[in-house]
């Protein structure tokens, strides 16, 4: 895991590589290095968090043996050692994913991605036609961002290393007004910075001559087609756990300890089961859980309910209302977006425990909901009803607090349907534009803020693809969600676990806000409005709402996170101002 940089074209400041560089140590504080091409028309550079090969021989930027490539690399093939058999006329000289990668594209070039197991974020420069190729795994775990400037390039991990290269970081107004109209916290390829975009999942990008092509090279919709799996459903169970068991069994490949992040739901206790199934009763990786110290919201009674019975340590990471500020500043220094709340401080809590004790890789269960079904709209859609916000009755957006100018720049999201089922298009909605972005991105900053690497075991895409082909009986039977899923976890977990209903994974956010966090989010909002009342907002009504919530009319928070987003990212706005000013 790591951060990667680049500058592709003639003029940029050759300061400018080395303050991106290193305005991403955090994602890979091992080791920093650039490379500059004699060309002058492209310099790379890349962060270093060891994982495997933990030797200087894994070190990036990396030449091909016969000199005319070079890669820099973020994320972790899996299958390297399978590709690396699979190439047995290459003189490999580490024991590193990143040499078999660059290996596998100079044998197949852009076609090795269909071949990658993984997440992955890399670049490749050509020495010899003078041109780049960047890519970016299939759901996008790993992030990529460009921008382009007069012909010229310039790409980075993160938002944050754009401005190290010059780059203004200006509002991009649609996607503001867009997210704080009707809640969109991903607009791939926008980003909420005007001009600096997001290479969407699934796509790769070409530079070669001053010119950028933007092209997809994994679509789901093609790759499981229309017709759905008519096999029988223990014929598909049963080769749905091969696949699991063989993903949690390569996603433990590194040469650094490995942990698990559990909830005390489902998809966690299906996560360690299978970790027993692969590893032995003997297994005894730490667990990792947050709390709060609220009991309405903690679910450390069923994480301790799971691990009972195994030798897995368990560490209680608490988040308290006093640690809000602090970390809410420092989380949005790295998310450089607005992100989503106080549940994501409370990871960003976890991952910093992690790192403390040691463990730098961390496995999680995120993307079970997505392929099965497992959310309460999924339900109310098997019904033939309309989609409800997951948890909440009031409405997460006051769009009616916004000036009418600037509403109106609002784009209403308008999301492909390349499936005749209605269950697979609103499971494909948030795989690919709601869901599962916006939560792989919180993830990625608050693992790689603390230079953790995080791992998703259920994003491998062969089983997304198998779950996603299933017909909707199979995913939602009645009020129950994951339908095959729990049965296949009834043969690996605790009955009270697999039967047990959806839990949203929250925290104490719309108490806090209300009681300990009242004050400091006043603050926040009132720095908004001093910021953009006639502009963005009105003021007025602003206020008027936020006093409701305050007397607790609401039972959603998320309209009063949004704005404190906007305060959080105004702050931000000024501490570089001040940075630049005092440099």
């Amino acid at each position: 895991m790591c951060g990667i940089s680049a500058l592709l074209g003639p003029g940029w400041d050759s300061r400018s590589l080395p303050a991106m560089v290193q305005s991403q140590r955090h994602r890979g504080p091992d080791e920093s290095r650039m490379y500059f091409d004699s060309s002058g028309l492209a310099a790379l550079g890349h962060n270093r968090l060891s994982i495997i090969d933990l030797s200087p021989g894994g070190a990036q930027p990396r030449h091909s043996s016969d000199g005319r490539y070079v890669i820099v690399f973020n994320g972790e093939i899996y299958n390297y050692l399978e590709l690396r058999s699979a190439l047995p006329d290459f003189p490999f000289a580490t024991d590193s994913d990143t040499e078999v990668l660059l290996a596998a594209f100079q044998r197949w070039g852009a076609g090795c991605l269909d071949r990658l197991i993984g997440m992955f974020a890399f670049l490749v420069w050509d020495r010899e036609t003078q041109t780049l190729f960047a890519a970016r795994d299939r759901f996008g775990v790993k992030p990529l961002y460009y921008a382009i400037d007069r012909g010229r390039l310039a790409i980075a991990s993160e938002l944050r290393a754009f401005r190290e290269a010059g780059i203004a970081m200006d509002p991009d107004l649609r996607s503001w007004a867009t997210y704080l109209t009707h809640g969109m916290l991903e607009h791939a390829p926008h980003t909420f910075w005007r001009d600096i975009n997001a290479l969407p999942a699934g796509h790769c990008l070409t530079w070669t001559a001053g010119r950028t092509r933007v092209e997809r090279w994994y679509s789901l919709s093609e790759r499981i087609g229309l017709e759905l799996d008519q096999r029988p459903a223990d014929v598909v169970e049963e080769e749905y756990r091969a696949l699991l068991e063989e993903s949690v069994r390569l996603r433990f490949r590194a040469d650094v300890p490995v942990g698990i992040n559990l909830s005390g739901g489902l998809d966690s206790s299906t996560l360690v089961g299978l970790v027993h199934a692969t590893q032995g009763d003997a297994s005894d990786v730490c667990a990792f859980t947050f709390t709060t110290g609220d009991e309405r919201y903690d679910e450390l009674p069923w994480v301790r309910a799971m691990l009972e019975r195994t030798r897995h340590p368990l560490v209680d990471c608490r988040l308290t209302p006093r640690e809000v500020p602090a970390l809410a500043e420092s989380v949005t220094d790295h998310q450089s977006e607005p992100f989503g709340g106080i549940p994501t401080l409370a990871y960003a809590k976890l991952f910093e425990e992690a790192r403390a004790r040691g463990v730098f890789v961390l496995l999680d269960g995120q993307g079970m909901d997505e392929q099965w079904a497992g959310y309460d709209y999924f339900r109310v859609a098997a019904l033939g009803a309309a989609p409800i916000v997951q948890g909440a009755q009031h409405s997460p957006v006051r769009p009616e607090c916004l000036t009418s100018a600037f509403r109106s720049l609002a784009v209403r999201p308008d999301v492909p349907r390349p499936f005749l089922d209605s269950l697979q298009n609103l499971q494909f909605r948030d795989l690919f534009h709601t869901k599962l972005p916006r939560a792989l991105r919180f993830n990625d900053r608050v693992s790689m803020r603390a230079s953790v690497e995080l791992r998703e075991p259920f994003l491998d895409h062969r089983l997304v693809e198998l779950a996603m082909r299933q017909p909707a009986d199979r995913k939602v039977r009645g009020e129950t969600g994951k339908w095959l899923l729990r049965k296949l976890a009834s043969k690996i977990v605790p009955v009270d676990v697999h039967e047990a209903p959806k839990r949203p994974l929250q925290t104490p956010q719309r108490e806090w806000l209300r009681q300990e966090l009242a004050s400091w989010s006043r603050a926040i909002i009132d720095d908004m409005l001093a910021w953009g009342a006639g502009s963005w907002f009105n003021a007025d009504r602003v206020r008027c709402e936020h006093d409701r919530y305050l007397q607790g009319a609401y039972d959603s928070s998320a309209f009063v996170w949004q704005w404190i987003a906007v305060g959080l990212a105004i702050r931000a706005q000024d501490r570089v101002q001040k940075a630049g000013a005092a440099a």
